[in-house]
């Protein structure tokens, strides 16, 4: 199963970080393969929602449940879609200068072909994700800060 774990230090505040990663509805504004989302539910402790994600003539929707226990941490359960499993989860930790990000990703797609196919590109694709959060970050929070450092 592919997956990935990464620490990163951001020039924001937990509750930043996290009311950005939480706003899932505007995701296919700064994330890239992210055609479009739709929000079934949304309280302060738990959300729904559907994400279609898509590459060229490829496309498929996915549906989560996303824990939230703001500002700490945000945890994602795969919930129906083209995957077999997807755990994913956010934590926001308070430092010196703004905060520290654990995000941790591990996925099994049904078909093994996409599986062998997704473990080739994971790594790029993450990166590309990461830095879609950094900027969309630096959008909304300004980037007076020094810039993002990988701490693992």
């Amino acid at each position: 199963m592919p997956g990935i774990r990464e620490t990163r230090r951001m020039p924001y505040t937990p509750e930043q970080m996290f009311d950005l990663v939480a706003d899932v509805g505007r995701y296919s504004e700064f994330l890239p393969w992210v055609v479009a989302t739709r929000v079934r539910s949304n309280s302060d402790t738990e959300m729904v929602a559907d994400m279609l994600v898509g590459f060229k003539a490829l496309k498929e929707k996915f549906t989560s449940r996303v824990e939230k226990q703001r500002p700490d941490q945000l945890r994602v359960h795969y919930v129906d879609g083209p995957l077999r499993d997807l755990d994913n989860s956010w934590t926001f930790r308070p430092v010196e200068g703004g905060c520290e990000i654990d995000f941790c990703v591990d996925f099994a797609f049904r078909n093994p072909i996409f599986e062998k196919i997704a473990g080739q590109y994971f790594d790029r694709a993450f990166r590309k994700m990461v830095g879609a959060f950094e900027e969309r970050a630096a959008d909304l929070y300004g980037s007076s800060s020094s810039s993002a450092t990988n701490v693992a």
